[in-house]
């Protein structure tokens, strides 16, 4: 069978991997990935063969499995977090058409949203949304428009890719336009840099200090709901089951 499975990985360490994920790239013949993915699971598979692009040959990327695939090598394509919220999941199985022999397999990961919650405490215990603060393939209009849908909605709030050195003002400009939709200034945040690797950290602030934050790429931003509050310095947003108790 000709075979790409698309893993998430998680933090992209041991102990943030599936056990269905570590066993794919255990059995396949060849793991392709972005340059820095391939560097965090290379000490965990010695002596595997690995492909790596840098960022922005995403498709080059997916090319590179397929054609691998199609000509009879077991491939795994890692992503970090889910191969599905952000990954490469999407883009392979659109590519996948062309190639019509080769089976395309998904294979789940814990997103940066859920380990990034894990290690603030429960930021994102009720209804939550995710979004991508990279315009890049989105325009700045729509996300600005998805954001305030989440303020007006009252949503918890997962953000990715908050800032970069092209887009140094981005998350303070979604601060903004979430103040403006209605959420207080006040409104309980939080922040994880380099979830589950090597020189963790992570904070809570406030929607108003999101604007001065020193982000990056390898930070996930939390906001809370109208309940969310900090509890013996955790980030929490009650699900309510203490109401029905009480």
């Amino acid at each position: 069978m000709k075979l790409v499975r698309v893993v998430g990985i998680g933090a992209g360490g041991a102990e943030g991997m599936t056990f269905e994920a570590r066993e794919a790239l255990d059995a396949c013949d060849l793991i392709v990935g972005y340059t820095e993915y391939i560097r965090l699971v290379e000490p965990l598979f010695p002596g595997k063969p690995t492909l790596a692009t840098p960022m922005m040959r995403e498709v080059e990327r997916c090319r590179m499995a397929l054609d691998r695939a199609q000509e009879g090598q077991s491939v795994c394509m890692v992503c970090s977090g889910d191969a599905g919220v952000y990954g490469m999941a999407s883009p392979m199985l659109e590519l996948a058409e062309e190639y019509p022999e080769v089976d395309i397999e998904v294979v789940a990961g814990v997103t940066a949203a859920q380990s990034g919650s894990a290690v603030l405490g429960a930021a994102l215990s009720h209804d939550f949304a995710c979004v991508s603060l990279s315009d890049l393939l989105t325009p700045w209009e729509l996300i600005e428009r998805r954001l305030v849908a989440v303020a007006q909605a009252d949503f918890c709030l997962a953000l990715y890719n908050p800032r970069s050195k092209k887009r140094a003002g981005h998350l303070a400009r979604a601060a903004q336009v979430l103040i403006d939709a209605g959420k207080p200034a006040s409104c309980v945040c939080g922040w994880v840099r380099n979830i589950g690797r090597e020189g963790q950290e992570s904070s809570l602030t406030t929607l108003e200090g999101l604007k001065t934050l020193d982000a990056d790429m390898f930070t996930t931003v939390y906001v809370g709901n109208d309940r969310t509050r900090v509890v013996r310095g955790k980030m929490v947003t009650p699900r309510g089951y203490r109401q029905i108790v009480e």
